[in-house]
């Protein structure tokens, strides 16, 4: 059995971790947005940016000019985190209160992509999870907008989830009391496209009709 490293390992709560890719890459794959935090000159930073995973690394895109990108091509160390909030748990005293969340946590480098191809393909990967189905409907990216562009990769290997699902954990003897509780639900949803000035006179095109409202 893999020994997992210490730092993996939640200080609190820690049944509700895990560090198989099975329970990983969905909580991953759903996230749009990650938090980049490192430290820099005794000051920390925290970063929050789009991502996408593809096999056993996730993947970031920044202009080769910002700051940002240009510390962590260094190869300074780095946690990365991604929460999905499920539900609010409300319970019959305040501190039992709680969320159902799935999270993960990475500590990771990172690794400067410089194939022309595989910065195109992680570009790929990416617009397609935000907007899934548009990467051959939009204008073909050009090779300035390509130097242009960093793209980062950090590997999986130091990656644990962390999740929390079901009702309160009341007291024994709160839950006698005529208090109410339970969860509410929570949910992130794509709502209809507007279009902007120059698109009103263009119809929508079909992957953008179908998405899953």
């Amino acid at each position: 059995m893999k020994k997992v490293p210490e730092h993996l390992i939640p200080s609190r709560a820690a049944k509700r971790a895990s560090f198989d890719a099975e329970t990983i890459y969905p909580i991953l794959d759903e996230a749009l947005f990650c938090t980049i935090s490192y430290a820099l000159d005794n000051k920390p930073y925290s970063i929050p940016t789009s991502f996408v995973r593809y096999g056993d690394k996730i993947y970031i895109h920044g202009s080769v000019g910002s700051h940002f990108i240009r510390e962590l091509e260094r190869g300074i160390p780095v946690c990365i985190t991604v929460m999905l909030a499920d539900a609010l748990v409300v319970a019959k005293s305040a501190l039992s209160h709680s969320v159902n969340y799935r999270s993960v946590v990475l500590f990771a480098t990172a690794e400067r992509i410089e194939d022309q191809q595989a910065k195109l393909d992680s570009f790929e990967w990416l617009i397609d999870k935000i907007v899934p189905g548009s990467w051959n409907y939009l204008r073909p990216i050009t090779e300035s907008e390509i130097r242009r562009t960093a793209v980062l990769a950090f590997d999986l290997g130091e990656a644990s989830a962390k999740i929390r699902q079901g009702m309160p954990n009341d007291d024994a003897e709160d839950k006698v009391l005529p208090i109410w509780s339970g969860i509410i639900p929570l949910q992130t949803q794509k709502l209809p496209p507007i279009a902007d000035e120059t698109s009103k006179q263009i119809q929508m095109p079909k992957h953008l009709v179908t998405v899953d409202l």
